[in-house]
């Protein structure tokens, strides 16, 4: 019994260090984001500079995504991560050194998100396949739910401390602070140790191979891959509004910095409350309820665009946030468990990779129709119909999913 505690206690304790130098990093990285986006929607209110953003930001997980997995599952993870970090640090503070040298047009910014999002491609799949190394598979849920609630409360506390820095200081400044996350979050990774993997067949020599090899595996579970379409084709729809969601408050609203950081407060204070409460559950049929989060999402979708322009409107939409944030985990960590669970260790990182993106691509095909819609009829009214068709397209994937 003393062993097993004492055992609970070793990972909870290099887990915990992980998340917290991730949440550091975190923070930094959302005020940085939030910053940079209000800059481009303050300057231009255009939806579609503000799709080109997300475009940009979206696009390399997509072109690089497959391949940055095969060199996740052959290099070392803690080494993956601790580049990819320091790399997101250095983009930040050369485009610092931009802002001092001379004023950068826009087109800057939605590149600055692009090479920042190069570095994303491999981070986020590599922490994602270090935490079965970690955790044991029981806890996992627990897990996930624990980083997941850190993780929303960066996105909490990142607008906050993002509007606040907008209002004090320059953008050099507010840059800045990506880097000293990077080197907070770089050293908590570099102390802890995260065991070599073991794996069950030797490395390809072939780089295609290893890519093939990965899609195999994560094809062979029918619920999973119908699942994953059924998220993806509703993502196409919603995805294009994460970079419309400063218009809602700019444009549509009428509102301030500090409003549109109050609705990423209640949005993140949503994904921190569905993370909670995910957390203290454990699922056996974890696919069926992603799908169940989908559909709260398709509800709240929909509400957020028949609000009223108006101040009782606003505050409705900030309520709205709080349960659509709540519905991203609600989906994401049964969703991110049963694949840590059921997909081997050594191809993780592929699997990880190849889901991130095929999540990708949904960003640039719905802005291809989400772009031109919301400018010539407004952003809201793309929130009523990808609200519609998120809720269609899973309603029906329910029906299906026990026939699978």
């Amino acid at each position: 019994m003393e062993s097993d505690k004492i055992v609970e206690q070793r990972w909870k304790k290099r887990f915990a260090t992980i998340v917290a130098g991730q949440t550091i990093s975190l923070i930094g990285s959302s005020a940085v984001q939030f910053s940079l986006i209000w800059w481009l929607a303050s300057k231009t209110a255009s939806p579609i500079m503000m799709s080109l953003a997300g475009l940009f930001a979206f696009l390399p997980q997509l072109l690089l995504g497959p391949f940055a997995g095969v060199w996740i599952d052959r290099l070392k993870r803690k080494t993956v991560i601790i580049c990819a970090d320091m790399f997101i640090g250095l983009v930040a503070a050369l485009f610092a050194l931009s802002f001092l040298l001379w004023a950068p047009p826009y087109w800057m910014v939605c590149v600055v998100l692009g090479v920042r999002a190069i570095a994303n491609v491999f981070h986020t799949p590599a922490i994602q396949a270090v935490v079965p190394m970690l955790v044991p598979s029981n806890d996992l849920m627990k897990a996930n739910g624990w980083s997941q609630f850190l993780q929303a409360g960066a996105f909490m506390l990142g607008p906050v401390i993002g509007a606040a820095m907008y209002a004090a200081f320059s953008m050099p400044v507010i840059l800045l602070t990506d880097l000293l996350g990077a080197i907070v979050a770089s050293i908590s990774i570099a102390i802890v140790h995260i065991p070599e993997i073991e794996r069950k067949q030797k490395i390809s020599s072939r780089f295609t191979q290893e890519l093939k090899e990965g899609i195999a595996v994560y094809m062979q579970d029918r619920k999973l891959s119908f699942v994953t379409l059924i998220v993806a084709v509703s993502l196409v729809f919603f995805m294009p509004l994460s970079s419309m969601y400063p218009l809602m408050t700019s444009d549509y609203f009428k509102g301030t910095a500090w409003q549109a950081s109050i609705i990423q407060i209640t949005y993140s204070l949503g994904m921190m409350l569905g993370a909670g409460m995910m957390s203290q559950f454990k699922f056996k049929n974890k696919l069926f309820v992603a799908l169940i989060g989908m559909i709260v999402l398709g509800v709240t979708t929909f509400v957020c665009g028949v609000l009223p322009a108006s101040n009782l409107g606003f505050w409705i939409f900030a309520v709205v946030c709080l349960a659509m944030g709540a519905s991203v985990n609600i989906y994401n960590i049964p969703y991110m468990s049963y694949m840590q669970e059921n997909i081997p260790r050594e191809a993780q990182g592929r699997a990880f990779s190849l889901v991130g993106s095929l999540m990708s691509l949904t960003m640039p095909l719905g802005l291809l129709v989400a772009g031109p819609v919301a400018e010539f009829y407004g952003v809201p009214f793309w929130f009523t119909i990808a609200g519609l068709l998120i809720l269609a397209i899973t309603m029906v994937g329910m029906i299906f999913y026990r026939k699978v």
